[in-house]
């Protein structure tokens, strides 16, 4: 009876704990919209309205990156601050850096706070809450400040130092949080597309921010306990020591990396918009670099607009999968979607279970792995519709538009500056719902949802297939 309780009060705190992160993410964005709209976020001579600028706070804390104006001409030094504080705000969760200030201040967190958290951070677990967030915090320091002082060789010899420094500083903290904001101009970073250095750091603080936290620490706790339990080290051993996450992770990022970045290459290399007029070696860093950045960084290289058909679908696919769970990065998820084709192998096998690497995936993960790709879907499916019928574009545009939204990733084929009012609200509603995830949304408006009586039903067969 004691446990039926304690069941029935975690789910009602699991569900309060959505709405307070539901909640924290609108309170974020209307205070950010609110302040770059002061005279002194923007330019003299900017046209933006409230909406604009309510349309930009949206994509700074959903970490996105589509703009309506070109952010370093648009905004001021004060307003370019405020989108980078959203940007981090939104990377790690307001409510993730408000425990973090608990745990800095030695206050325990209290059972509600945790279960917060836990929804917050995608954990399944309760234990040792105080201690992940302070790992949160210090790999994204280390992360970012690594990032900066990279960035810095190429930015202080062209900027000067304190612009170079501010530079390095707003485009490692974008990069790293997935959100492909810049403030280098019209161009973005198109003049950088042979740059070696300037497309390896990126990439690295992509990728770093898109694996997903528990990657990193399974990754470094990993090692320490190889180090100490073994003399010599062998790679092999080591990565078969990792957790199933871990490796789900790590090889559904590879592949989708540099299986994109062949696609990109074989479908780009002819088109002298992109990618013909480059020296072989630079399509190669191009074609890798569009790939990364479809984890949901929304940073590029080339001309969006001037993408093949065949290209701008594929890399809508791409998108729609993003990056890895308790991360930075949106999308359904890596992790998701090697569930659900692994689930569907499974079924032709004729297996009971989901399998891989010697280990059963729970019915309940797999459950929720389906419910987030159909329930995403459905999201994407609606937002097309609503801004097809508002907006007179391409379906494939519309597509990208869409999807680029809802997986947070901030790449535009440029019709996110000619949108109309609707057309904005659809997209500024569509990024949020893929910030704070569709399930969450669902969950958000479901105030009745408490653990009832089981209640079983005789079993019937339907025709499937």
């Amino acid at each position: 009876m004691q446990r039926k309780t304690l069941h029935k009060q975690y789910k009602k705190l699991g569900i309060s704990a959505v709405r307070r992160i539901g909640f924290s993410f609108f309170a974020v964005i209307l205070i950010g919209s609110i302040l770059l709209s002061l005279p002194m976020s923007h330019s003299v001579h900017s046209t933006s309205s409230y909406l604009d600028h309510l349309f930009v706070a949206t994509s700074a804390t959903c970490v996105t990156g589509l703009v309506t104006h070109v952010t370093a001409s648009e905004y001021t030094l004060f307003g370019q601050i405020v989108i980078i504080l959203l940007i981090q705000i939104g990377g790690l969760g307001f409510l993730t850096l408000m425990s973090m200030f608990f745990v800095l201040l030695k206050r325990k967190l209290t059972y509600a706070n945790k279960i917060v958290m836990q929804e917050a951070l995608n954990r399944n677990s309760l234990n040792e809450t105080g201690i992940y967030i302070k790992r949160v915090i210090k790999y994204t320091v280390c992360f970012e400040l690594i990032g900066a002082i990279c960035l810095a060789f190429v930015f202080i010899p062209q900027f000067g130092i304190l612009k170079g420094i501010y530079y390095s500083l707003f485009h490692a903290i974008s990069a790293f949080c997935n959100a492909g904001f810049d403030i280098l101009g019209n161009n973005s970073m198109v003049p950088y597309v042979g740059n070696v250095w300037i497309n390896l750091v990126i990439c690295g603080l992509i990728i770093a921010g898109g694996l997903g936290f528990v990657v990193w620490i399974d990754l470094r706790l990993s090692l320490i306990h190889y180090r100490e339990h073994f003399k010599y080290f062998k790679i092999k051993r080591y990565l078969e020591s990792l957790s199933l996450h871990t490796k789900i992770a790590l090889i559904s990022t590879f592949v989708l990396i540099f299986g994109g970045m062949t696609v990109i290459f074989i479908l780009e290399f002819q088109n002298p918009l992109t990618l013909k007029s480059l020296p072989f070696s630079q399509k190669i860093l191009a074609s890798f670099f569009q790939s990364v950045t479809l984890r949901t960084a929304g940073f590029a290289t080339v001309d969006m607009a001037s993408l093949h058909q065949a290209t701008k679908f594929f890399m809508s696919i791409i998108m729609f999968i993003g990056g890895s769970p308790s991360g930075t990065a949106g999308g359904v998820k890596t992790v998701t979607v090697a569930m659900i084709i692994l689930t569907a192998y499974a079924i032709v096998k004729n297996k009971r279970d989901t399998e891989v690497f010697g280990r059963s995936i729970s019915e309940q993960n797999v459950r929720k792995g389906i419910a987030v790709f159909v329930i995403s879907f459905a999201v994407l499916l609606l937002s097309m519709g609503a801004l097809s019928i508002v907006e007179r574009a391409d379906f494939l545009d519309t597509l990208y538009e869409c999807v680029s939204a809802l997986a947070t990733v901030g790449l535009s084929r440029g019709i996110t500056a000619q949108l109309g009012t609707v057309g904005k609200i659809i997209i500024i509603v569509t990024m949020y719902i893929g910030r704070i995830g569709p399930i969450s949304l669902a969950l958000f408006f479901n105030a009745n949802m408490t653990q009832k009586d089981v209640k079983h039903y005789p079993v019937a067969d339907i025709q499937v297939g």
